[in-house]
């Protein structure tokens, strides 16, 4: 091998055979965490706004706009918009709702479970658009500080996709309670045929995958999307900070890991973003569609 091949070679060397020095060289005072802390802007009473609740609102306002502009501008010979928004609209109805639960209830519930889905996908393509958002760290332009540019999503805090899934939660609770009464409702959680005295395990362990729903539904969402975040945060530059290298061994590294944010950028606006809104509406429907079957 040549001089040359080696010279290559040593920063890669360095970072894979020296872990201890790397660690020992950790610059602590970079904080990723912080770029997900929530610091109030301000307050209107006991409502206290800060980034989390300002992309909730965006996201809320793009959600009515979208479902009203389409709504004025139908026309008998599509363009290209109202193409796109109706094979959303077949999604939505057909796959997600009707595909779940019969005619009846999909007319009623079809509104509730389409709103969800634009509401989440509007939140988590919003956390790929870089906005200026990040008061921690702000910008002088011509004499005045403007917050700096961030990536951030509302689904990205547990908080939002938890309230969501409360909601879900109770919904489809009701509609079985009223389509069949209390008793006859919690009976249904045992399965047919089961008999005796294996029906109190059975039932006790409904009871706990109901309550798990609360944490698989909001968790599973807040999850994908936070993780998306920081993939993308610590391959952008993140990890080349936190290691705190040397100048040539950072520029090495920060090629290397910026191809990778690229690319994690790209999958998760291309597949994560759609798949995890689809996800979170299918399981509503799933849901609502179960409490009301005769068996479940």
């Amino acid at each position: 091998m040549t001089r040359r091949a080696l010279a290559a070679l040593l920063p890669f060397a360095a970072i894979l055979a020296g872990p201890g020095a790397a660690l020992a060289a950790i610059n602590e005072a970079y904080r990723p965490q912080d770029e997900f802390k929530l610091d109030p802007w301000f307050s209107i009473g006991p409502i206290e706004f800060n980034k989390a609740v300002f992309y909730v609102i965006v996201a809320t306002a793009l959600t009515c706009f979208s479902l009203v502009y389409v709504a004025r501008r139908m026309q008998e010979r599509p363009n290209r918009l109202q193409t796109a928004v109706e094979s959303a609209f077949v999604l939505m109805r057909d796959n997600i709702t009707r595909g779940n639960m019969d005619d009846r209830m999909a007319a009623k519930w079809f509104p509730f479970i389409g709103t969800i889905f634009l509401f989440l996908w509007f939140s988590n393509m919003l956390g790929y658009i870089p906005l200026p958002t990040n008061t921690e760290h702000t910008v002088d332009i011509f004499g005045v500080e403007v917050p700096s540019l961030a990536l951030f999503a509302a689904t990205a805090n547990l908080s939002v996709p938890l309230v969501l899934t409360l909601v879900v939660w109770v919904s489809y609770h009701v509609e079985g309670i009223r389509a069949k009464g209390v008793v006859k409702y919690l009976a249904n959680w045992i399965p047919a045929g089961v008999e005796g005295p294996a029906r109190i395990p059975i039932f006790i362990i409904e009871v706990i995958s109901h309550l798990v729903r609360l944490v698989s539904l909001s968790v599973r969402l807040f999850a994908n999307i936070l993780a998306g975040h920081l993939l993308i945060l610590f391959m952008g530059g993140g990890l080349v900070v936190l290691l705190n290298l040397a100048v040539g061994l950072s520029v090495i590294l920060g090629l290397i890991t910026g191809v990778m944010a690229v690319a994690f950028f790209l999958f998760e606006v291309g597949l994560v973003a759609t798949l995890q809104a689809f996800i979170f509406a299918t399981l509503t429907a799933i849901y609502l569609g179960g409490a009301v079957a005769e068996e479940h």
